[in-house]
């Protein structure tokens, strides 16, 4: 969170720098006949074919729903693009076996590599080993230690993920005293549960009468949050709102609030499952919302990619380059909503 957050204050703070100078300038009492506004004149990239680009493209095992629609988004994403071509490696969650996968792409002199690190650590020293290459790496989610070992990062806010379904449950219980809320965790080693933690204990300390009364960690699998939320019933007699972080592990939180005879609360989960979206509009059970985190990154990884192989822009921005990072926001869905996003359900 450090990282990401130091990095996040840095474009911030840069931005209002900017926009400060614009301001000066704009409200300058000296008039220059000469001055003409900054225009770019650097292609953005658009779907129109253009430069052929190699796309190298490593990901862990995908062991999990959110981490195969990564692989299904990167896949289709690139053969949206005639000029695109995607070499795609094996996942692997042994960093040693993707360590190997990676540089079998630089030896094939890929254009640009895309690459979701199982450990982000572990494989800094491949990143810079293609970015000392030539070849630019857009880093996806799972941040290398060192901006040296990318010219991109883009990835999802966990943070913002748990700010977001902390306000979400706290409007939804504003008005209500002395009201309980639950958490069920993702693993509590990793730092993203720790970031989407302390999100959501910073939303909720806008709502005085709201009160967390436990929390259970899972794993991210079925199994566990079945295990798991079957303890935080057993342990919770009464409470008005759960967080679950992750909507795999959310189909076993669910089989054991039906076990247990549980509702009269509501339940927010996270990442945007298809099983999640289809719930939330049938809207007959406890699960009310889920909040994004969105695999369709990897989509706009390919997209990033081949923008830095065409030496083009993005569109919409004025800057000769793409962004040095960009986070996605973390939308919450609901039945207001849900029709829009099921389309990004994954599997």
């Amino acid at each position: 969170m450090s990282h990401l957050t130091s990095r996040r204050g840095l474009l911030f703070g840069t931005a209002a720098v900017s926009a400060g100078a614009l301001l000066a300038g704009c409200t300058s009492n000296e008039s220059d006949d000469g001055d003409k506004q900054a225009t770019s004149n650097q292609p953005a990239a658009d779907d129109k074919p253009g430069k052929p680009v190699t796309i190298g493209f490593a990901g862990p095992q995908a062991d999990h729903g959110w981490l195969n629609a990564i692989n299904e988004n990167a896949k289709s994403r690139a053969e949206k693009y005639q000029d695109v071509t995607l070499e795609i490696t094996e996942g692997s969650n042994d960093t040693a076996a993707q360590i190997g996968q990676i540089e079998t792409l630089i030896n094939k002199k890929v254009d640009v590599l895309v690459v979701l690190p199982a450990d982000g650590k572990a494989l800094t020293q491949v990143g810079l080993k293609a970015m000392r290459a030539g070849i630019p790496v857009v880093n996806l989610d799972r941040v290398f230690n060192t901006p040296q070992a990318y010219r991109c990062w883009i990835g999802g806010d966990n943070y913002g993920m748990g700010l977001n379904a902390g306000h979400y449950i706290g409007e939804k219980l504003k008005d209500k005293p002395n009201a309980r809320v639950i958490e069920l965790a993702g693993l509590d080693n990793l730092e993203l549960t720790k970031q989407r933690t302390q999100g959501f204990d910073d939303a909720l300390k806008n709502y005085p009468n709201i009160k967390k009364v436990a929390r259970q960690a899972a794993d991210f699998t079925v199994e566990s949050g079945q295990a798991k939320m079957a303890q935080l019933l057993q342990a919770q007699s009464e409470f008005d709102a759960l967080w679950n972080h992750d909507d795999d592990q959310g189909v076993g939180a669910l089989r054991a609030i039906e076990q247990a005879g549980r509702d009269g609360f509501l339940m927010v989960g996270g990442a945007g499952a298809l099983s999640a979206f289809q719930a939330i509009k049938q809207d007959d059970g406890v699960l009310k919302a889920t909040v994004l985190y969105p695999p369709t990154m990897a989509a706009s990884a390919i997209d990033l990619a081949r923008a830095l192989g065409q030496g083009k822009g993005v569109g919409g921005l004025a800057e000769f380059e793409i962004p040095a990072s960009i986070t996605l926001y973390s939308a919450v869905v609901d039945k207001t909503n849900v029709d829009q996003y099921m389309p990004t359900g994954f599997e």
